[in-house]
């Protein structure tokens, strides 16, 4: 998962409704890592002196910046004057952006390094205060560029090469969102209603974190568990399905209790962004999401078209999946979750062993790619290993454009341990190849881009782990890991994203919605996806209330970037693995361009069309690829 950066300049397109994409959000971090007493070895830490010499350091930059930040509205009224004026205006504030974004890099690296300790929570909050400040005092600069007018923008730009290399993109990102930017004062009531346009989000929190009453169950062998939000997502892949079976029925039964309050308050979520569509002109609340990356609606319905055309291959999978649980019934959305290969020994893998299958898995991208990967092994930019206090999670911390990417892990020798650290490292490389072709001002890429670039990797590492593996065995584990990711991410995900969209059109229609309909709705996504109508899993009414439990609706139009990503990642994986130096070359490409164009462009210039077919069946057919090895392996067997 990548921590984006949030510019002074994208604050700017903000106010006016068209923010830039800028990719995943660092995880919350409600709980730290699993305690590990042992010392630490300075080897797995990273050394936050690259950013600052110490932590008075920081004060002392941070008190710069705000400074610095207080005088930029001393440049209102000069866009307009010439090239020279609006390049120094954007110039200045470029640069207090660059150096706030490394100052938050610093906060957010040092407090998690032991979330017990208050003096770095509150420079979190310093960082956070600064950026607002940073937002208040450069809100004009999106409609004055307006006010200037595109006709003088595109002669400043050609008068100044240097206004056109930086600024051209974020300039034709404000110039596009005019019809969509509304007067000085709605402005500003919009603004201040952002408050109350939260809380729905809010008190799904409190009810979901803090007050839900979690059920407890007696399992088989005697022990009696609280079925909380960590322990559900433990005991639902128990080996013993009558007691995965008992875990359902708790935690769904529990949550049935709040469907019509977790109905009104994601009713209210889904009125707010049918609200902000209208006032700002878009056709609808999906046209209005997929804006800020002026991503075409097409992408978002090709992905929903294309994995229900696909449901054939979720329907093969889930009869794997019964026939290797030895299911001899229905099989059951509880049975969704247990693992279809078990090894006899754990896979164990270490640090050092990670580095290494990083290097192997990556040299399929080139001399290029590898040499910045051993660059970030050989130095001190990653917090490894898990301890006493750390946050837990992973993220990519690429903020810090002059500096380095750093990365936070929690390295636990399994692995889905391995997996992540080669996908992070993939926003790492990312992150390196964009800060070395892009200048600062497009260096903040899109999450679509940022998520094919990790999960390539993922599926690279999974296809050279079948490759090396020491026994079919082995062989049955990761293709079984392969499956599940898939699995979930694609067909999973674009569930969700259908859910989304449904309910959204049920407002824009002028249908009532309700935590009832809501049901309604989900149950008959999770009985076609899930294939019950065709025999494949029966789908029990009772955990059709499953769209209470997923926070990601309150994100906007979220979740779906994750699916299309793996898509994208399938067709380059395939690529590259076939086509070699061609597909290589248009992958970092890809990489390289940073935010420099939008990403549906991006795609398309390195061979991608995300609104075509292709993509989507790439990933159907390497599911269907990795499913036809799974069998022909325990064909072999028997």
């Amino acid at each position: 998962m990548r921590y984006p950066r949030i510019t002074a300049i994208i604050l700017s397109i903000a106010a006016a409704g068209a923010t830039l994409a800028v990719g995943a959000t660092k995880p919350a971090h409600v709980k730290p890592a699993p305690a590990v007493e042992a010392p630490v070895d300075p080897a797995y830490m990273w050394d936050l002196s690259d950013l600052y010499a110490s932590s008075d350091s920081w004060t002392v930059e941070h008190d710069r910046v705000k400074a610095v930040t207080d005088t930029l509205d001393k440049y209102k009224g000069t866009l307009g004057k010439s090239a020279k004026d609006m390049l120094t205006a954007l110039d200045a504030i470029s640069a207090v952006q660059r150096a706030d974004t490394r100052l938050a890099a610093y906060a957010g690296l040092k407090a998690d390094e032991d979330v017990r300790i208050a003096v770095n929570q509150e420079r979190q909050q310093l960082a956070a205060s600064l950026q607002t400040q940073l937002g208040e005092k450069t809100a004009w600069v999106t409609p004055e560029i307006l006010t200037v007018g595109a006709d003088k923008v595109h002669k400043f730009e050609k008068d100044n090469p240097e206004l056109a290399h930086r600024f051209d993109f974020y300039l034709d990102n404000v110039l596009r969102n005019a019809p969509h930017t509304l007067s000085t004062e709605t402005e500003g009531v919009l603004a201040s209603a952002g408050d109350i346009l939260s809380q729905p989000n809010a008190i799904y929190s409190v009810l979901a974190n803090a007050e839900a009453p979690f059920p407890t169950v007696k399992l088989a062998d005697g022990t009696t568990v609280t079925i909380n939000q960590g322990s559900y997502s433990k005991y639902r892949q128990s080996a013993n399905r009558a007691d995965r079976k008992k875990v359902f029925d708790a935690f769904w039964g529990m949550w049935k209790k709040y469907e019509g309050t977790l109905g009104a308050t994601l009713t209210t979520q889904v009125m707010g962004e049918v609200f902000n569509a209208r006032v700002r002109h878009f056709p609808n609340s999906l046209a209005a999401a997929v804006f800020a990356d002026n991503m075409p609606e097409a992408v978002y319905r090709q992905l929903v078209a294309q994995a229900n055309a696909g449901l054939p291959t979720m329907y093969r999978y889930l009869k794997l999946r019964k026939k290797l649980l030895g299911i001899t019934d229905n099989l059951a959305y509880y049975d969704i979750y247990p693992t279809m290969f078990k090894l006899n020994e754990p896979l164990r893998f270490t640090v050092a062993d990670s580095e290494r299958i990083g290097l192997d898995v990556t040299a399929a991208y080139g001399p290029e790619y590898v040499a910045k990967l051993s660059q970030g092994f050989s130095g001190r930019w990653m917090d490894v290993l898990p301890r006493t206090g750390k946050a837990g999670g992973a993220y990519m911390q690429g903020a810090a454009y002059d500096v380095h990417p750093f990365l936070h892990l929690n390295h636990n020798y399994d692995y889905e341990a391995l997996s992540t650290f080669v996908h992070e490292w993939g926003h790492g490389v990312h992150t390196l190849l964009t800060h070395d072709a892009q200048p600062f001002e497009k260096s903040n890429y899109s999450t679509f881009t940022a998520e094919t670039a990790s999960i390539t990797n993922e599926m690279l590492l999974n296809d050279y782990m079948v490759a090396h593996a020491k026994n079919d065995a082995e062989k049955l584990y990761y293709l079984g890991e392969a499956l599940e990711l898939m699995r979930a991410t694609f067909f999973r995900q674009t569930m969700f994203a259908q859910f989304q969209l449904a309910i959204h059109e049920e407002v824009e229609q002028g249908r009532a919605l309700s935590g009832k309909r809501m049901s309604e709705l989900y149950c008959g996504l999770l009985k076609k996806y899930h294939g019950d109508a065709q025999g494949v899993m029966t789908i029990d009414s009772a955990y059709c209330d499953e769209w209470e439990f997923i926070p990601h609706f309150y994100y906007g139009f979220y979740v779906w970037q994750y699916a299309t990503s793996m898509a994208g990642a399938a067709a380059f994986a395939d690529a590259i693995e076939h086509e070699g130096q061609p597909a290589r070359e248009r992958f970092i490409a890809l990489l390289k361009a940073g935010g420099s164009d939008y990403p549906y462009e991006i795609y398309k210039k390195a061979g991608l069309d995300m609104a075509s077919p292709d993509p989507y069946k790439a990933l159907l057919a390497r599911m269907d690829r990795t499913m036809d090895q799974i069998d022909a392996l325990e064909a072999k067997a028997h």
